[in-house]
């Protein structure tokens, strides 16, 4: 059995498929199986794709192919399902991964039996269409301050993304599979479950973890946090919600009752300090005009009265 079974969501992106499966094969870590997940996509190009790899990684990487779309959720499980490797992730059909991100991932896990998984920093990688290639536009770390994943910090949003984490197959026994019934934010939702467990490491500052964004593009080419940016609005806020109605149903509704009503005073109390420091800011610039024009009107007043009093002194001498 190999140790890592790597899950690739795809479809009908053939050129970016291509650089996902380079990603993989030039991994440093070579015991993985990989399987690619067709989700309602044309499966001539996955399988042309698959049959024009080398025999020793070929044998590795195998397809599902959904007749129809069925969403990147349910995607993920039948990759899930379909591999047995105790170590798990997700390599979406864009992204990529720097070589070494598989060994050192694996060595952490493999030196550090009580941890659920682990997470490289995420490097974003802009890039846009350019004829048949992709092209780089700029890079950035993503929340390159911080120095573990913890739940605090992911209540907020959602701190890594898919092809940064390497994570045990055991969580799925114990927590499940990811929530199908979500068309987005699926991996926020199965995150926040891991991290009631306990916080998740770093490999450390170094970005080994690519996500790819592309501005602008929409449809089956753009990334999902661009192109369905209002889905993941709506869904981060029905899981909250989700999660409210579940403390309240055990807890009720007192404690909720009261921090809603304390939030919103503090709410109310900062934008009211804020509107004291606008109108504040907008006196002194006042003020400071005013200075300026008093200033700038007493000047002019002393130069009119000495051009005057020279030509007054003109007319003196040339009279006398």
């Amino acid at each position: 059995m190999p140790e890592v079974a790597i899950v690739v969501r795809t479809q009908n992106r053939p050129m970016l498929l291509e650089r996902a499966l380079r990603s993989i094969t030039g991994q440093t870590f070579v015991d993985w199986e990989c399987v690619i997940v067709n989700d309602g996509g044309d499966a001539g190009p996955v399988v042309a794709l698959i049959d024009s790899l080398p025999a020793s990684q070929r044998e590795r990487v195998s397809a599902v192919h959904h007749e129809h779309a069925r969403g990147r959720w349910v995607s993920a499980n039948a990759g899930v399902l379909a591999t047995s490797a105790p170590l798990l992730t997700i390599h979406d059909d864009d992204d990529t991964w720097h070589p070494e991100f598989l060994q050192r991932a694996h060595d952490h896990l493999d030196a550090h039996p009580e941890a659920d998984g682990v997470v490289s920093k995420v490097e974003i990688v802009w890039e846009r269409f350019a004829d048949d290639r992709m092209e780089e536009t700029g890079r950035e770390v993503f929340q390159e301050q911080l120095q573990d994943v913890t739940l605090a910090d992911t209540l907020l949003f959602n701190r890594f993304v898919p092809i940064g984490l390497l994570y045990r197959r055991s969580l799925h026994e114990e927590l499940g599979l990811y929530d199908e019934s979500l068309p987005v934010v699926g991996d926020w939702s199965f995150y926040l479950k891991v991290l009631q467990r306990g916080p998740l490491s770093y490999l450390g500052p170094t970005p080994y973890a690519y996500w790819h964004q592309r501005v602008g593009v929409t449809g089956s080419q753009g990334n999902s946090v661009i192109a369905e940016d209002g889905a993941h609005a709506r869904h981060d806020w029905l899981i909250r919600d989700e999660a409210l109605r579940e403390h309240v149903a055990e807890h009720g509704l007192g404690l909720v009752l009261y921090l809603t009503k304390f939030v919103d005073q503090r709410i109310v109390a900062a934008q009211e300090e804020l509107r004291r420091e606008h109108d504040l800011t907008r006196r002194v610039m006042v003020d400071q005009h005013d200075q300026t024009r008093h200033v700038t009107q007493g000047w002019i007043v002393r130069v009119v009265r000495f051009v005057k009093r020279r030509r007054i002194e003109r007319a003196e001498r040339a009279a006398g």
